[in-house]
Parts: C-alpha cells; structure tokens; sequence
C-alpha cells in the first residue's frame, strides 16, 4: 500500500529569473493558486496524506504556504462569504506535510535521498513539484492502482517530439499493453540520435524502497550531480520496472512559454473567467 509521498521542490528556478530571485518556481501562481499547491492536491486526492517536500535555501514560503495563517483566517471569518476562509483554511489541514531541506543542489537523486528515514521500508510515490498533470483520475491515483497490480516500482510516462527527448528522462521496453511497458532500458536526456525511444518520464513515480541503495551506488554525472534515472538504471538489475502511459495533459512548469501556455489553458477552463477570456484571446489574434 502507498501511504506517503514525497515532492522534490529545492531547484533554483534560474529560467524564471528575476522572478524567482525571492520566491521559489513552485510558488509561482496559476491564476490564483501556486504550481505546488495542484501537486499536494494531486497526492491527497490519491488518497496520500504524508507527504514529505525537499526544499532548499530560500524556499521558506513554500512552508508558509502549507502552515495555518490565524490572523489571515480571523479576517476572511468576518467576509460575507466563507468562500476564501474555507479555501484558506483547507490549504493547512489538507495533509501531514513534512519539510526538509536538501544542502546542496546535487540533482533529484540527491534529493530523493534525504526521504530515506522518513519513508522507512514502504513504497512512495515521487511528484516533481514544478509539474501538473491534469487528468479525470488523479496520475497518482492510476500509479497505485497498478502498483497494486504489479507490485513493483512504476513510472510515468508520455510520448513527446523527438527533438525534445533531450529534456527528459527516455525509456524503453517490451509492451505489456497498449498502456503499460516492461522497461528494459533508461536513458537521462539522451541526443536524438541516440534516444531508444521517444517516451519520456512525465514527473510521477511509484518507487520501492530499494531505490535509496541504488542511489548511494550512483556516481555523480558530470556537474557532480547525482541523476534519479541513473539510480533506477541500478534498480532495474534487480528488479522489474514498469512504466505506464498516463491518461491526463501534462504541463511542465519548466520554462517560461510552458507557464504561459499552462496558464491559459487553466483560464480558459474555469467558468468565471472562460468567456471574456476567448472573446479577449480573439480580438488579439
């Protein structure tokens, strides 16, 4: 059984300078609400609720953002609504969320492996904090039913161009089913001469707890960094991995046009802004 999550969320954020100066990449808001805020929501709605957050230096808002606010909520108790009291409210009893801080920025590896004493010896799921995937079920949620299945660590994956696989993490394997693959090779940002495949990792994992020996049996790559797809090459000597097509629409917070392509897909979908949204998107076309 999956009962924790942990959400890697101490990079830098240097493609969203200056911005991110001050203010961790995962705070930046979609609309009204932060990117990291849609994945803890993504983990509880799984039906998660331990999940441990990495941070790293300057990240302190992201625990603020997570702690109850009693002085914001006494003054939100007294508005003619409790919409924004209950929104407010819901954000610090959402779940147990845990923090600590990775030292230095040594790659996802790296930071994957400070969860070690808090995941103990059970499954987790990993969500990579600067990504949303919205879908009907929860991608979380379709990990965990396969995990149950299967009972061995999972990955997520989509299909991308070619000329992008150099942004991700490549798989290859034997196909299971028109959704699901025996991965038999993992390849981190590969040259598109050399990719075995055009399936990328798209940000969520089921992991067991074998990964954290794997990861000290890592070497770092050559800015020193320690990659989580070398660590689940070594996991795979030992055990299977699947990885599973996920049904939803990934948006990777990764880079500037991304964001803004995510934020007017967000717009466009909620009811209070959708129709002046596409009358005002017309008249600029």
């Amino acid at each position: 059984m999956v009962r924790k999550a942990v959400i890697p969320a101490a990079g830098l954020g240097t493609g969203f300078l200056p911005a991110t100066k001050a203010q961790p990449k995962e705070m930046l808001p979609i609309i009204d609400k932060p990117t990291i805020q849609y994945v803890v929501e993504e983990a509880v709605d799984s039906g998660i609720d331990d999940i441990l957050i990495i941070i790293g230096k300057g990240k302190r808002a992201i625990e603020d953002h997570f702690d109850r606010s009693h002085e914001l909520e006494m003054i939100l108790e007294n508005e003619p609504t409790m919409d924004l009291y209950n929104d407010v409210r819901r954000i610090g009893d959402m779940a147990n969320i845990h923090f600590i801080r990775q030292k230095e920025m040594s790659g996802l590896g790296d930071a994957i492996y400070y969860a070690k004493q808090h995941i103990g010896d059970e499954p987790f799921a990993i969500l990579l904090g600067d990504t949303i995937i919205d879908s009907v079920i929860p991608v979380t949620q379709q990990l965990i039913d396969l995990y149950e299945q299967y009972s061995q660590s999972l990955v997520a994956i989509e299909s991308v161009p070619r000329e992008r696989v150099g942004k991700y993490g490549i798989i290859s394997g034997n196909k299971v089913s028109d959704t699901i693959w025996h991965v038999t090779e993992l390849v981190e940002k590969p040259k598109i001469k050399d990719t075995p495949s055009n399936l990328a990792i798209a940000g969520r994992y089921i992991l067991t707890p074998e990964i954290f020996k794997a990861i000290e049996q890592t070497k770092p790559d050559k800015n020193k960094n320690i990659q989580l797809t070398e660590a689940m090459k070594i996991l795979l000597k030992r055990q299977n991995i699947y990885a599973y097509i996920i049904e939803g629409k990934r948006y990777d917070l990764g880079n500037k046009m991304d964001y803004l392509k995510t934020i007017v897909d967000f717009a466009l979908k909620r009811k209070e802004f959708s129709s002046e949204f596409k009358k005002f998107l017309k008249q600029k076309t």
